[in-house]
């Protein structure tokens, strides 16, 4: 037995209440969503000046658009007059400027106040000082990260996470995810805590049992072990998979850039705090997590091809379909889970076996970011 009472095979989870408090998770939205670099969008859904999506991060709404220079610009999706949300649709296009429906209050592309009632009037209103808040932002591996904080952290934290699963950068640039295209977005509505999912995705445990699909394209995922135990390694098709689809069936042209060594392979990464890419030779699965409340998740998932793949129209309907039942049995796998965590027996939390153990990192780091130790 170790100093917890547990057998050392066995190390503790979470308390139940971090999954299920409110106060638990308005703490992380402050600081876990709203302090760190956050992925947003992908860029391409700001595919020219003046479109836009509007994203929650943490507890803001977050307007993120493309301006005439062709740069991401993000802002706080609040008017400076009287606060108002200037954008209430999820996304769309503006020509020239956003405009509050209250009292028309409006803004250019990079924020600056342009217009509003009896401006000319108020000589002493600076146009730049009353303009929209802006927000920290990056694009890397074809999405636009955003980031809350006052003075962000490094971006160099975000491509760590990525280091520390492939052992490199270069591993994930022979992907070229940047210049994919998304060929499939499914969005799901999880209602789940967002930690449940994450657990889920980082560990293989529960494969065999839930994932037979999965099992017959990678084998040794049958064995409990996840490709993310290891650093570098990837999951191996089986002798007779053709492809990464549902059937095992032939894929679709193999992306230029990556190795014989990464062929045939699957590797996952979870980049914290609500990131998983999927690598696979032909194609891409990109997971972004929008954690709304203690109990639900919204989840927007990209699959992503080569340009001349999605251009032509091929049919990529196998490849979505594996990755397609794989989240679905994950995500009621975690919705099985999330009324349990309310139960006096979870008070204490559960444990994590050995193929498991590589979660406690996930806990330390939630736990140090709302500055407390690992649970004892």
């Amino acid at each position: 037995m170790t100093s917890t009472g547990l057998p050392e095979s066995l190390i503790a989870t979470l308390p139940g209440s971090a999954y299920t408090d409110p106060g638990v998770f308005a703490q992380e939205q402050e600081h876990i969503f709203e302090a760190m670099w956050f992925c947003a969008v992908r860029s391409a859904d700001l595919a020219g000046p003046g479109a836009f999506r509007t994203v929650q991060v943490g507890r803001e709404s977050i307007l993120i658009t493309r301006a005439r220079d062709r740069t991401v610009r993000a802002f706080f999706n609040v008017c400076r007059h009287r606060g108002a949300k200037l954008c209430t649709a999820e996304s769309g296009e503006v020509k020239r400027a956003f405009q509050c429906p209250y009292h028309a209050w409006t803004y250019d592309l990079t924020g600056k106040l342009v217009a509003a009632p009896n401006l000319t009037k108020m000589p002493d209103v600076s146009r730049t000082e009353y303009g929209l808040a802006t927000v920290a932002t990056r694009e890397w591996l074809g999405y636009v990260w955003v980031c809350l904080a006052e003075n962000p952290p490094p971006f160099d934290e975000v491509v760590q996470d990525v280091v520390a699963r492939l052992g490199d950068t270069e591993s994930i640039e022979h992907y070229g995810i940047d210049d994919l295209d998304i060929g499939r977005r499914i969005v799901y509505d999880v209602r789940a805590n967002w930690k449940l999912i994450v657990e889920n995705f980082m560990e293989c445990y529960h494969c065999a049992t839930i994932h037979p699909e999965l099992t017959e394209v990678l084998p040794e995922f049958a064995d409990g072990y996840a490709a993310q135990y290891y650093v570098g390694h990837g999951a191996e098709f089986g002798a007779d998979v053709k492809g990464f689809t549902v059937d095992g069936s032939e894929g679709l042209d193999r992306i230029p850039g990556v190795t014989e060594e990464q062929d045939r392979r699957y590797y996952a990464i979870t980049v914290r705090p609500q990131v998983f890419i999927n690598l696979v030779p032909d194609h891409v699965i990109f997971h972004r997590m929008y954690p709304v409340a203690a109990d639900r998740t919204i989840v927007e998932c990209d699959w992503l091809y080569l340009k001349h793949v999605v251009e032509s129209g091929k049919d990529v309907s196998r490849s979505v379909e594996l990755f397609d039942r794989v989240n679905r049995q994950d995500f009621d796998a975690c919705e099985r889970c999330q009324p349990a965590m309310s139960s006096r027996l979870y008070a204490k939390g559960g444990v994590l076996v050995p193929s498991e153990h590589h979660i406690g990192e996930f806990h330390t780091f939630v736990q140090e970011r709302l500055g407390a130790g690992r649970p004892q």
